[in-house]
């Protein structure tokens, strides 16, 4: 749950997200904790929703070593060994098949946006990547933000203005968004 968005003009990518931590139905107020969505990897930033113990995880996997995530193919190997550890690693995920999922491939179960001098980049619960030109949302505010960057992007103004509104208008109407937003420009 959260909400995430990367947009670009030009050769500048400003990446924003909200810091709301949600235990199931249960939030932790504003004031009490703030959780942040974006981890910086050298010049590289990657936002993260879905499950919070991906956050842990992915910090923990990446002290590791200096992963490479500069083209379309990089960011696949990074997640595809991330993966792999996932499973050997961390014995806490869980490896039973969704019953109402028919995807014969691999579940993150969490989706990520990966934004650095080679673009924006999606990353899907089922590995994919796919390089996005303009913009796009993560997470369970993502169709009000995207809603959002698809307007605010064909407006005159500053990329860190257009990240910040979308990511209120995720959190304005998803009940799983909120505390404040972090903006980081690439």
């Amino acid at each position: 749950m959260s909400v995430a968005v990367a947009v670009r003009k030009g050769s500048t990518i400003v990446v924003a997200a909200d810091t709301q931590e949600n235990f199931g139905d249960e939030k932790i107020p504003r004031a009490n904790h703030g959780s942040s969505k974006i981890l910086r990897i050298g010049r590289t930033y990657v936002a993260m929703t879905g499950w919070g113990v991906y956050d842990n995880i992915l910090r923990d996997y990446v002290t590791r070593g200096r992963p490479r995530l500069g083209s379309e193919r990089e960011i696949f190997t990074f997640f595809m060994a991330f993966w792999r550890q996932l499973r050997r690693r961390y014995s806490l995920v869980n490896d039973q098949a969704h019953e109402d999922d028919p995807s014969p491939f691999a579940d993150l179960d969490s989706s990520f946006l990966v934004a650095g001098r080679a673009g924006i980049f999606y990353v899907s619960g089922n590995m994919s990547v796919i390089q996005l030109r303009e913009y796009y949302a993560i997470g369970s505010g993502a169709p009000y933000a995207l809603g959002a960057l698809h307007v605010l992007t064909r407006q005159s103004l500053a990329l860190e203005t257009v990240a910040r509104r979308a990511c209120e208008a995720g959190t304005a109407f998803d009940v799983y968004s909120g505390g404040e937003i972090e903006v980081f420009r690439v």
